[in-house]
């Protein structure tokens, strides 16, 4: 049996996600962010867009640049400390923020990969991170009502793919990325080391093609990829 290419380009790519839709972005800071991929959808413009992603990188960057073209209407993260652009959007009300402890994040994630509903969790119990979930008593314990998050597209980079859609992440930019491939409808993946099937250490590899739908290959790395000057 021939393995399908999912080889596009990154506008073909990228064009198959529309107004409104809810987005998975990997990325912890600049590691992993899909920079790339984040800079076509803000040239090509759609709008109304819910995002979810660790953190809404800094003022300039990444997730940034789709705040600022007002793309965005509401953020599932685990904190904007390091964007003041993105503190004052939503302290005026411009944009809605739903906070999350970071675990916790992650595993709604992973729920959502695996098919479940949720799960209940003891985390943020009596602070503003329970507010206005359904609480649940298991042996006399209470717990909050975590619900999955599932998502129409996931946007990732990936430090070496094949064709198929087989990736292997570099050290820390794997973060949220592998957990993303698996809870979204269409997964996109860029990457500047795309190789052809069977050139991959089926060992090394940890997102399976299955789980992804489109592949870009990189000329080049998007220029927020180089180190941060403060």
């Amino acid at each position: 049996m021939r393995l399908p290419q999912k080889n596009r380009s990154i506008e073909e790519a990228v064009a198959h996600i529309g107004d409104g839709a809810s987005i998975m972005v990997g990325g912890f800071g600049v590691p992993g962010t899909p920079f790339n991929l984040i800079a076509e959808l803000v040239r090509q413009g759609q709008k109304d867009l819910t995002i979810i992603k660790n953190d809404a990188n800094e003022a300039g960057m990444g997730i940034d640049h789709l705040l600022a073209n007002g793309r965005v209407r509401k953020l599932i993260v685990t904190h904007l400390g390091l964007n003041a652009h993105a503190i004052d959007l939503m302290n005026r009300g411009v944009i809605e923020v739903e906070f999350c402890a970071q675990g916790i994040l992650a595993e709604r994630i992973r729920a959502g990969g695996a098919g479940l509903a949720g799960f209940i969790s003891d985390i943020g119990i009596g602070t503003e991170l329970a507010e206005g979930k359904q609480m649940v008593t298991l042996d006399g314990s209470d717990y909050v009502l975590e619900t999955a998050l599932r998502t129409d597209a996931a946007l990732i980079h990936a430090e070496r793919c094949d064709g198929f859609g087989n990736l292997c992440f570099a050290k820390t930019a794997r973060n949220f990325s592998p957990l993303m491939a698996m809870a979204a409808d269409c997964v996109i993946v860029q990457s500047r080391n795309c190789l052809p099937i069977g050139d991959l250490d089926p060992d090394a590899i940890h997102t399976p093609g299955p789980f992804v739908d489109h592949v870009v290959a990189l000329d080049q790395l998007h220029k927020e990829y180089a180190i941060v000057r403060r």
